[in-house]
């Protein structure tokens, strides 16, 4: 690995993480972000910087894109001084943004004929987990590109699933962004609830926790929540962005959903009260304020923390499937 070259676009909340973690590896790695701070930071740790994403292309083997939006994936790629204006034959493109698949495949496509490779590679988790190459990662593409890259994946998560074909990753990950922010907004009603009931609000956080109503997100979110920081490295514009992308795709396959309209009117209302970059976990605040209560805990994490090692990475192999 140590003569692998890559480019990182993209250092935020979970960019920068996964950018950490292949700095820990040691991985000659190039990094460029609009913020000029974050970009300092990796190079004061022995990582390169780039003029512009063409610049990054020129130099590197394989080129990782982790930002807010569609709309930011297309003016790095496809820009004047964008990724593709400099991308030769034999390259690897990785997209590790939450995306519109559609999208994927179109960029995909225009990789393609400039002789390069493209797949898709969103990430699950949580900001803690990425930061400690712990996190999940889908990856679409042709399995032979999936092989190539599978090296670099093992290093920045630990469950690593072929999903199959480009686009198929991200269609994947809107769903279980779905999940999860369904999973916020109940867990918003059941804690108000139990505080408005007189409950301990500790003793509550134990009962879902070891119950049938247990989530990932729950023993995530919830803690946040009830510290009071409700910090977990996600905002309301990137919750309606995800639930956005789901609900898209539902009405493009004619499913007739219910739930997940629901939810994206909630955030939008939650966004429109709060503010576009308010943390998701807030989304509580509007039942706290109609029931004039804190919904508080004592003794809970301002920020989760991945208290698991770093372990090796290794693929998922679905059911019924040979390797």
């Amino acid at each position: 690995m140590n003569d692998l070259r890559i480019g990182f676009l993209g250092l935020g909340n979970v960019g920068g993480k996964l950018a950490g973690s292949l700095l820990r590896h040691h991985v000659d790695l190039t990094v460029r972000d609009l913020n000029s701070d974050l970009v300092a930071g990796f190079v004061a740790q022995g990582a390169h910087s780039a003029p512009s994403p063409k610049a990054m292309a020129e130099r590197v083997d394989f080129l990782i894109t982790c930002l807010p939006s569609p709309a930011a994936t297309r003016a790095v790629l496809e820009g004047p001084e964008g990724v593709i204006a400099g991308l030769t034959p034999g390259k690897v493109w990785l997209e590790m943004s939450t995306t519109d698949q559609s999208e994927v495949i179109r960029l995909g496509a225009l990789i393609a004929a400039k002789g390069g490779q493209a797949m898709d590679c969103p990430v699950s988790g949580g900001c803690h987990r990425a930061a400690t190459g712990n996190i999940a990662i889908f990856a679409g593409g042709a399995r032979e590109t999936f092989e190539k890259v599978l090296p670099v994946l093992m290093i920045l998560g630990r469950q690593i699933l072929h999903t199959g074909p480009l686009g198929s990753a991200s269609k994947l990950k809107v769903v279980t962004n779905y999940l999860c922010t369904v999973h916020l907004a109940a867990l918003a009603e059941a804690l108000t609830v139990c505080k408005v009931a007189g409950l301990d609000m500790n003793t509550a956080y134990e009962a879902i926790r070891i119950s049938s109503g247990n989530s990932f997100v729950h023993e995530t979110e919830s803690q946040v929540i009830l510290n009071g920081s409700r910090d977990i490295g996600f905002t309301m514009d990137l919750v309606i962005k995800d639930v956005g992308l789901f609900d898209q795709l539902a009405q493009e396959l004619k499913v007739p959903l219910e739930i997940s309209p629901l939810v994206l009117d909630i955030f939008k209302d939650g966004q429109r009260r709060y503010g576009p970059r308010e943390h998701s976990p807030n989304i509580i605040k509007r039942l706290e304020e109609p029931c004039q209560v804190r919904v508080l805990g004592a003794g809970f994490p301002a920020e989760m923390a991945d208290d698991e090692p770093e372990a090796d990475g290794y693929e998922i192999i679905p059911k019924g499937r040979s390797q």
